[in-house]
């Protein structure tokens, strides 16, 4: 029986971590004959919990990020002899031996970050060549394939979409109503409010969130119930981003906006079912699971219609352009006090969550994995 192994180290990543450990688990129920070889840090496997006798953990005790693992993490991988390597996301060492297949989650390095200077420039050399020299990459949508293939030029055939899923785990969800208001209680939140949740950086475009807040605040000052409303920002990285902040200064809402920081899963899963709606107009999404986590809870989307997201979110989120504030506010006001729409979003959004099965993801990369041990037993 051939031996995949796959590289588990970012398993307790927030993003990296849901497409390990959920991808496995799913492979686990699926496959029973293959060899599995899990490479992960010490005690990094414990959350996946009690796996089939065809899947063992090793230990392998550096980070990927380390420059030396250029070099020892494929002579790592060769000492197990396994037939085939998953890299589940794009940092292939420069010396990472063949075969091997790499998840690309985006592009938004390339798309957003990419300088002219010797740094940025190695930096893409690397990434574009480890996906070159792969044997399959696994783009998580659509336009994340689109990217690779537009930006990258990996010739089409080596590079398959297979979708994200949403972890399991949003998907059964006690409504004990004691808990919930413990939970709110403990962050003093009594108060209707709108919510956004993930990382802070420039292309997740809270700033304009902010802005757009600002504006619908003003409108609604004399609604009975809305007249109150605020904004709750979970993410971390805040001190990074001095524009955020800049942003609610000048927006005059300090008072209304509360930064939470990071909480605990579930925490998150309250906040996602107490908000009156999840704002997400993201200026880039390789795939984009947050609104997908809202929908499963409940709760109606205003994202926007670029990259990844129009595949992710279908007809059950309100659409706005990210770059326009006021469309955003526009977004936001009508699932506010259309309460037909409000209705329509949140039936359409739990269907659409049923759309991705990790197990429907886990077939498919059990595929590609097949499909390179044949082609690679024929030469």
């Amino acid at each position: 029986m051939p031996t995949v192994a796959i590289d588990i180290r970012h398993i307790g990543d927030f993003g990296y971590g849901t497409y390990i450990r959920n991808l496995v688990r799913a492979m686990a129920e699926l496959d029973r004959e293959s060899k599995f070889v899990l490479i992960a840090k010490p005690n990094g496997a414990a959350e996946l919990g009690q796996l089939p006798p065809n899947f063992r953990t090793v230990d392998y005790n550096r980070e990927d990020s380390a420059r030396i693992d250029n070099i020892t993490f494929p002579l790592f991988v060769r000492k197990l002899n396994a037939d085939l390597v998953h890299l589940p996301l794009n940092n292939v060492p420069v010396f990472m031996p063949k075969p091997y297949v790499v998840t690309i989650h985006d592009m938004s390095s390339r798309v957003f970050d990419f300088d002219d200077d010797t740094a940025d420039k190695l930096h893409l050399w690397r990434f574009r060549r480890g996906l070159l020299r792969a044997d399959r990459v696994i783009a998580v949508s659509g336009a994340t394939r689109r990217d690779v293939l537009n930006f990258l030029n990996i010739p089409a055939a080596r590079v398959r979409q297979i979708y994200n899923a949403l972890d399991p785990a949003f998907f059964n969800v006690e409504t004990d109503e004691k808990k919930r208001r413990e939970a709110l209680d403990r962050y003093q939140i009594d108060y209707p409010y709108l919510l956004y949740a993930g990382s802070v950086n420039p292309r997740k475009n809270v700033a304009r969130i902010v802005e757009a807040f600002a504006l619908l605040r003003q409108d609604l000052g004399e609604h009975p119930r809305y007249k109150d409303l605020r904004l709750v920002i979970i993410g971390d990285q805040m001190s990074k981003y001095p524009a955020l902040r800049r942003a609610v200064h000048q927006s005059r809402v300090r008072e209304v906006v509360r930064f939470l920081g990071f909480v605990k899963k579930d925490e998150l899963k309250v906040f996602y079912q107490s908000a009156e709606a999840f704002v997400f107009p993201s200026l880039y999404e390789g795939f984009g699971l947050p609104p997908l986590e809202a929908m499963a809870l409940g709760t109606p989307v205003i994202t926007s219609g670029v990259s990844a997201l129009p595949e992710v979110v279908g007809d059950a989120a309100m659409i706005v352009k990210p770059e326009n504030v006021f469309d955003i506010a526009r977004g936001i006001r009508e699932v506010l006090l259309d309460a037909e729409l409000r209705a329509t979003l949140i039936e359409r959004g739990h269907q659409q969550v049923k759309r991705f099965s990790w197990y429907d993801t886990a077939r498919q990369v059990l595929e590609v994995y097949r499909e390179i041990l044949a082609s690679r037993a024929t030469k």
